[in-house]
């Protein structure tokens, strides 16, 4: 006969399958190793929007600001050759291509930094603040040529397969339409002067970019669906990770439940041994016993030292009759102090009268009073 693993037979391997949600302490270790449900179409639909939006508000003075540009350099290159007998100076037009180009830093500066803003935006927007190392470090694991031959038929790249071709359709359609309907006006800018022609395609793209930026937000919001919805179930345990979280958070149940076994006896031993001290234990008679202790000197109202239900009360009633403690009958106050009143506290102040009658009784066989 074989032995058999039935654990081999389990989805998702040993464990069994991933069936339970996961834990706040398994969500925050993922968050800690940099894995979180987020989309980077979020921050490429919020880039691209901002960016088609300053340069529609922007677009006047950025046009005429490159055009001045070109056209300066363009009647420049006469003077260069002019100043130099003829000789064209590479040098002189080095220098002045360098200005040009700083120029140009200069007016696309904004829309560099409105670019990494909204970029930054976006991903803080999915997943707040924090600030990890951890997937800057080297893992020789995605060196492994088998598990990235799995990645490239794996469903996350099936579902980014999925999103190009979306991707690719719908602008394609977008650009499609918006051409198709600007025909008449394409056809009349040969006849344009050339700030009119620019003005003209530049509003035609600005208007197709805004077009396809709005496209782009809803496709960004479905993949964040996507995201949210696959990261939930990568982040799903088995019933045996749940429990080893558990021993690992909270400790081994055998052996804590070994520990409280351990402190109850302790604290079993010591309340045997107070008994002596006792002035009277009252019973039930066979299923609560609690000992009484008044004195002055250690509590201005009786306390109480020991207590059991069955067989500790009945080892509560044996070592009061070795120690020649009075052990007196009477339910209702045995069960009120049994389940009101805990070891060390006093009794209550409502308990006082019938109380001070045991005492007073047992003080009177003693012949104490």
């Amino acid at each position: 006969m074989m032995e058999l693993d039935l654990q081999f037979f389990a989805k998702e391997g040993p464990g069994g399958e991933k069936t339970e949600e996961p834990t706040a302490k398994k969500l925050q270790d993922a968050r800690d190793e940099g894995q979180v449900a987020k989309s980077k179409e979020i921050a490429n639909a919020l880039t691209l929007i901002g960016l088609f939006l300053i340069l529609k508000v922007t677009m006047g003075f950025i046009g005429e600001r490159f055009l001045g540009t070109f056209s300066e350099g363009y009647n420049r290159i006469p003077e260069f050759i002019k100043l130099h007998n003829g000789e064209f100076r590479m040098n002189d037009m080095v220098a002045y291509l360098r200005t040009i180009l700083a120029d140009i830093l200069l007016v696309t500066a904004p829309f560099l930094a409105v670019g990494f803003v909204l970029s930054f935006l976006g991903d803080l927007i999915q997943v707040k603040w924090h600030v990890t190392t951890k997937p800057l470090k080297p893992k020789f694991s995605k060196m492994d040529p088998v598990a990235g031959f799995k990645r490239l038929f794996s469903s996350q790249a099936l579902m980014e397969l999925l999103k190009s071709i979306l991707k690719i359709g719908l602008i394609g359609y977008m650009v499609y339409t918006t051409l198709r309907d600007q025909l008449e006006v394409l056809y009349l800018i040969f006849n344009m002067t050339l700030w009119q022609g620019i003005a003209v395609a530049g509003d035609i793209a600005i208007s197709l970019g805004l077009k396809i930026s709005f496209v782009y937000i809803v496709i960004a919001l479905l993949d964040f669906a996507y995201q949210k919805h696959k990261f939930h179930e990568d982040q799903k345990m088995t019933k045996q990770e749940v429990k080893d979280e558990y021993k690992n958070a909270e400790g081994d149940p055998a052996v804590k439940g070994k520990q409280r076994q351990r402190m109850q006896e302790s604290s079993r031993r010591r309340m045997m041994q107070n008994i002596p001290k006792a002035d009277v234990v009252i019973t039930n008679p066979t299923h609560f016993a609690v000992a009484i202790q008044y004195d002055l000197e250690v509590a201005p109202a009786p306390i109480v030292l020991a207590k059991g239900e069955d067989h500790l009360a009945a080892k509560i009633k044996e070592v009061a009759r070795e120690n020649k403690v009075e052990i007196v009958e009477n339910k209702p106050l045995a069960r009120m102090l049994y389940y009101n009143v805990e070891i060390g506290e006093q009794v209550p102040p409502e308990l006082y009268q019938t109380v001070a009658e045991v005492l007073a009784m047992v003080y009177h066989i003693k012949g104490k009073i």
